[in-house]
């Protein structure tokens, strides 16, 4: 790992991001600029192919196909070497957490690199033994990915530049993230078919997304990251700037796939072809009516783990009103009716309407530039922007 202090020096160069997800691995190749937004050249992305019986080992075999396809595709459009790769993981390839290192002494000691490093090398170890102790039993070995120093406060204040500051009390709330060495391997394995690298640098998607809407929407001091993967929905909680707990639980747009599929006894491929129907108000009225009652209680599932995450990650404090969402285009106004509901209204506690701002292509006009040809992925996007600003 990296120092906590280093800075990697900029320079504009060719870089290749991969985006693994829980509905489809995306990829772009984009050009990074030190003093300007980064410029996409080309990008693509594939499904994963959604069963009706979710084994792991399956779904990460499939996984692992759909990089191996975008990998191919990203070098047949020959736009050049990436002098760098990334990995933006999204749920379940990764776990993370908040943390608070806190130190007092009686008198001042300077907060340098060396002090700082130490720390958060007892914190990372600390949180891999606590891993370990939750999931007695399993002989899987994890790897941290990822640490970022979220808030440093010296003697009570918030400092942006403590290096080399003395201070009797020091407190970092720190976000680190870990993701099995098994699963690491395998993904440097499929990307290495197609590309040469020294090293691939991981990070996961809540970091770049929180990061991103952080600076972008700079009025906003606290507010809700949701992210609805094909099976996984995470919520992430920010108050004052500062990204706190997240939770998941297990249902996304491929849990309607199945229990559709289940409940009529069609394909999962059929099921797809009416849940689109359904979304975009094409059903038959005959068809309507045999709908209704099953996507309502699919609907009022989802939206009940959804109140018992809020519930569990909250305590005591208040939800914000403002959510931003990440989610594929076609299922946007869908979770978005859920969440609006009068249902979900009345339990929170807010003292406001929600605010709903969907992380589409549109939100990051002029935040980063495109070829021509090139698609506008939101979730590339976002991790371009990530990555050109913070990693680099």
């Amino acid at each position: 790992m990296v120092s906590f202090f280093s800075r990697p020096k900029r320079i504009d160069e060719l870089a290749l991001v991969f985006d693994i997800g829980s509905s489809s691995v995306g990829g772009a190749i984009f050009l990074t600029r030190p003093k300007a937004p980064p410029k996409i050249i080309c990008s693509f992305r594939e499904p994963i192919l959604a069963e009706k019986k979710l084994s792991f080992d399956r779904f990460f075999a499939l996984t692992l196909k759909s990089l191996d396809t975008v990998a191919l595709e990203i070098l047949k459009m020959g736009r050049g070497a990436p002098a760098r790769i990334f990995c933006v993981l999204s749920s379940p390839w990764y776990i993370s957490q908040p943390r608070t290192i806190r130190l007092e002494k009686n008198t001042p000691f300077v907060f340098n690199s060396k002090l700082a490093d130490g720390l958060i090398q007892k914190e990372i170890a600390l949180f891999r033994e606590e891993h370990a102790q939750m999931n007695q039993g399993s002989e899987e070995k994890w790897k941290p990915i990822e640490f970022k120093n979220l808030k440093t406060v010296l003697n009570g204040y918030p400092t942006a530049n403590p290096y080399n500051q003395k201070t009797k009390e020091l407190e970092m709330t720190m976000f680190i993230s870990m993701s099995p060495e098994a699963v690491l391997k395998k993904i440097e394995e499929t990307i290495a078919k197609h590309f040469h690298f020294k090293e691939i640098r991981f990070s996961s998607f809540v970091i770049a997304s929180f990061a991103v809407v952080r600076d972008m929407f700079v009025h906003q001091e606290e507010f809700l990251l949701i992210d609805i993967g094909g099976e996984v929905t995470d919520i992430s909680l920010v108050k004052e700037n500062t990204l706190g707990q997240s939770i998941s639980f297990p249902l996304g747009p491929n849990f309607l796939l199945r229990s559709l599929a289940e409940e009529t006894g069609c394909t999962l491929s059929e099921a797809a072809s009416i849940i689109s129907l359904y979304k975009d108000g094409h059903a038959e009225s005959g068809s309507l009516k045999k709908l209704d009652p099953m996507m309502n209680k699919l609907k009022t599932r989802w939206l009940s783990k959804f109140q018992e995450s809020l519930a569990n990650l909250s305590s005591d404090i208040s939800i914000p009103s403002t959510i931003f969402i990440a989610v594929d285009k076609e299922f946007a106004s869908f979770f978005r009716e859920i969440i609006q509901s009068e249902q979900f209204n009345q339990y929170t506690l807010t003292q406001s309407k929600f605010q709903i701002i969907f992380l589409d292509a549109g939100v990051f006009h002029n935040a980063a530039f495109f070829n021509e040809e090139a698609v506008r992925d939101p979730f590339l996007i976002i991790e371009a922007i990530y990555i050109n600003r913070f990693l680099y």
